[in-house]
């Protein structure tokens, strides 16, 4: 039986990180994860680290004041920058690291917020986060730094986010 172990960023995990992306053919620089850990630090974000029988496995964050104008007029801290390990999926760690953000958030807000990316890449976490009970904000869709508008034209890329969010029991 597999066992995942859930845990705060850890100051070595960087490079551990971004190799294991590497592994699977994406870039993400140690850099980013070094940001992380440092506002983390500064109580800025929650950076769960997921790992499977002692190998890393997957990351989440929660982000007390979020970017997006809508939650962070309201308050919503933001769960993001989710992502499992290709070789790791359907083993329970999406949901174990989404059942613990939430509980993360829940220390400060009832309500959970994150946004997924609209094109089949994001597939299987629309579906998650529908299943988890995630609905769309009711705003649209969002580039960069506004609402897209009807007969906007736009490219459909990772930036192009619907935003969710879900009540806390």
């Amino acid at each position: 039986m597999n066992s995942i172990h859930l845990r705060l960023l850890d100051r070595q995990d960087p490079p551990v990180i971004a190799q294991a992306f590497q592994e699977q053919g994406w870039y993400k620089p140690s850099e980013l994860y070094e940001r992380y850990w440092e506002e983390q630090q500064n109580g800025e974000r929650v950076t769960l680290i997921a790992e499977l029988d002692g190998q890393f496995a997957g990351y989440v964050n929660v982000i007390w004041t979020s970017d997006y104008p809508s939650f962070l007029e309201q308050g919503i801290p933001e769960i993001s920058d989710f992502n499992v390990l290709m070789k790791h999926q359907r083993k329970g760690i999406g949901s174990a690291l989404m059942d613990r953000s939430e509980q993360v958030v829940k220390e400060r807000s009832d309500v959970a917020g994150l946004g997924v990316g609209v094109y089949a890449d994001y597939g299987k976490a629309q579906v998650l986060y529908a299943h988890r009970g995630y609905i769309p904000d009711g705003r649209g869709l969002y580039r960069h730094d506004h609402y897209l508008q009807p007969g906007e034209e736009t490219v459909i890329d990772d930036d192009v986010v619907l935003y969710l969010t879900k009540k806390l029991v």
